[in-house]
Order: C-alpha cells, then structure tokens, then sequence
C-alpha cells in the first residue's frame, strides 16, 4: 500500500505499507500470523498491538471509521491522531516500558522494569461529584475524555461471541429458577441486537426458546442473520409476533429479530395480552444519546442527535420511562422480568417511574454463579489461528 507523505519515517508506516492500517478511509485491519512488528520483538508488546488493531477491524467493531467498538459509542481510542500515537509507542517501547494510557490518549511512557504492565489505562473516570452525562459530554466535546465501555477501551473485545456464554449462562440460570432448566416451549422477549445484545437470541435458542428480540437498526440485524446469531426476521410486528406463537406451539427453538422500536413491540403484547414467559432489554439505555426514542428512525436519530440533542435526550429518556412501564406491566401479569445491565431502570425512575426498581437486575441471576466461580471466560489467538483455541 502506498504510505502517504505525512507517515513517512514514523514507525506505524510499516503497518500502513503492510496494509493493516489505511489512514485515508481509516480502516484497521487484524493483524495475523508470527511474524512481530514491534522493535522490540516482544509479544508482551506485540500483544497490545494486535488487540488494537483487531477490536477496530471491521468484523468486530461496530463502527470502526468513528473508532467505536461497542456499547453505543464505547471507542478503543480517543481519536485517530491518538490511536496512531499508541500504535507508534506500542512499535517503538521496550520491554522495560509502560505505555500510560488516560481515556484512549496515550501520556507517558515510564520506565516500570520488566515485571510491571506494558499498558497501563484508566478510562472515562471522573470524581463521583461530576460523574453524571452532562459533565462527560462537555470534557468529551473539549477532547478530554471519551467513553470506553468495559472491554472497547482496554482492547479486549472479541465480538458477541465473546459475551455468548455469559447470556447464555445468566438466561439459562433464568430458565433453572423458573422453567425447570429448558426453555423448550417458552417465549423469551427482549431487545437490542448489537455486538452484546446480539448474543441474545443464539443463547436463548440453546437453550431451547424463542426468542424474540427487537432492534430498530436493520444493519444490526442483518450483521446477526450473517454471523449466525439470529435465524429469521421480519419488519413487521404482527408478523413477527405470529412466527414466535408458532414456534412456542410447535416447541421449536428458533430467533426472530423484528425491525421496530422496542416500545412499540411491548405496547402490542400488552394490547393484546401476550405474555412472555421471559422479558429483559439490551438496548443502549446506558446513554440516552444513542438509546433510540420511539417515533424516529435511526436515520431520524442520528440527525436529531446532531442538530438538537437536548431534545433528543427529552425524547430518549421519555421514552424509556414508557418502556419501562410497559414491562412492569407485563411483569405483572406473570412475565419473569428482568434488566440486564444496562442502566434503563435507572433511566425510567430518573423520569418519575418510582417502580422501576421492582424489576430486578441481571445479577440476581448471575451473582450465585459467580458465588460458584463460574462466569463469562474468553480465549484468544494473537497469531489468529482458530486451532490454538
């Protein structure tokens, strides 16, 4: 690959001439096979490197041009200026050294010794008095912090297979407590089918449900027909919901993904009294700036997003209040409800919905499997070979 002008002579001009990085439609590509790249021919450093390169290629990330991994807008590095900087640290230290890192803008380079970290980061931390949105969108607007989920920003996302056996095991603890350890012949309804929330319907399919999951973003829907995580889908909700009645009948273990807003989904099952036997949510209620209110498309969001993002927060944070009621309701009528991590109760009850909480959380389901020393367990193959796993 042709290296332009302004790459030349700094060290991640190796891997721009390799064709892993291409500063001009910043693609990032995994980097593969034995052959080290940094100076030091240390993998301890090598390491670091690869699992950049790789939570930013574009059959792991979510939205890798904006350098964004994950969870709504969770980046592996601050911005591009920033991540060719790492990448020329990462090249270039020995292995002696300790690459700072604060909220995805490399620092310093300090020399620790052999024994300490080669990369060590801190992320999105702000004292408790200020941790709130509006304090962290206007560090971020200034270029002084950016958010990082929980594996974007340390690098260690591996794709929604690497979070497949936690759901599968806190849905599956779900289904011991209540169904006898089968969801054979259950409906399982939630919503969110990104990079986490798309490993949802395969672990409820596993497990032997239905699984019925909403999403308004049809790339993210097609992204789980490709990968194999979503069998079926369809824009319709009637239809949508006809197929999953079917399927429960029949006691066929299938996933249906349906183009629609996770309001409007729940809104019918209440209008017409379907009750799930499981309901949770994997939308991005972390952060009402990339939850998707009802009433707008994700092409009316993003530019909503832009132009006025008070009122879209308005709206996000209306609209999670309904979703919220609208699963309290169904809990109610005999629905196993629960949240799974995502923030949305909090959202609902900062909105005036003083019951959110009679919803519990993802870990009374996870907490005992912890308490048995089992949990979520990834392995990776820094030569990207899938016969070292």
């Amino acid at each position: 690959m042709s290296v332009p002008q302004r790459y030349r002579g700094r060290p991640i001009e190796e891997l721009i001439s390799a064709g892993y990085y291409d500063p001009e439609t910043r693609t990032v590509k995994a980097i593969k096979g034995p052959e080290l790249h940094v100076h030091s021919r240390d993998w301890q450093l090598e390491g670091p490197l690869r699992m950049l390169f790789h939570v930013l290629d574009p059959m792991v990330a979510k939205d890798p041009k904006n350098l964004i991994v994950y969870g709504g807008t969770g980046k592996a590095a601050r911005n591009w200026d920033d991540f060719e900087a790492i990448v020329d640290a990462l090249l270039t230290m020995d292995s002696e050294d300790t690459l700072i890192i604060q909220s995805g803008e490399p620092v310093a380079i300090w020399r620790l010794g052999r024994h300490a970290p080669r990369v060590l980061m801190s992320n999105a931390m702000l004292v408790p008095k200020w941790a709130d949105w509006k304090v962290f969108w206007e560090l971020e607007a200034k270029g002084l912090i950016s958010f990082h989920q929980m594996t974007a920003g340390c690098w260690a996302y591996i794709g929604t297979q690497g979070i497949l056996q936690g759901t599968y095991e806190t849905i599956g603890a779900a289904a011991d407590r209540h169904f006898s350890g089968s969801l054979e012949g259950r409906l399982v309804v939630s919503a969110g089918l990104g990079n986490m929330g798309g490993a949802q319907p395969l672990a409820i399919k596993m497990l032997g449900g239905v699984a019925l999951i909403a999403d308004v973003d049809r790339r993210m829907i097609q992204r789980m027909i490709d990968t194999g995580y979503l069998d079926t889908w369809t824009d319709s909700i009637d239809k949508a919901i006809d197929m999953a009645l079917d399927a429960k009948e029949r006691r066929q273990a299938t996933s249906i993904g349906v183009l629609a807003n996770a309001v409007d989904l729940l809104e019918r099952l209440v209008r017409d009294n379907i009750v799930p036997d499981v309901l949770t949510d994997q939308t991005p209620a972390h952060d009402p700036l990339s939850y998707v209110p009802q009433g707008l498309t994700v092409e009316q969001a993003e530019q909503l997003r832009r132009s006025d993002p008070d009122k879209y927060m308005a709206m996000a944070r209306e609209s999670m209040k309904k979703h919220v009621q609208l699963m309290l309701e169904l809990q109610r009528r005999g629905a196993v409800t629960f949240e799974y991590g995502n923030n949305l109760r909090k959202q609902a009850y900062d909105a005036g919905v003083e019951d959110a909480f009679k919803i519990p959380g993802q870990m009374e389901y996870m907490r005992p499997l912890f308490e048995e020393g089992r949990g979520p367990f990834r392995w990776t193959s820094l030569v990207g070979d899938p016969n070292d796993i």
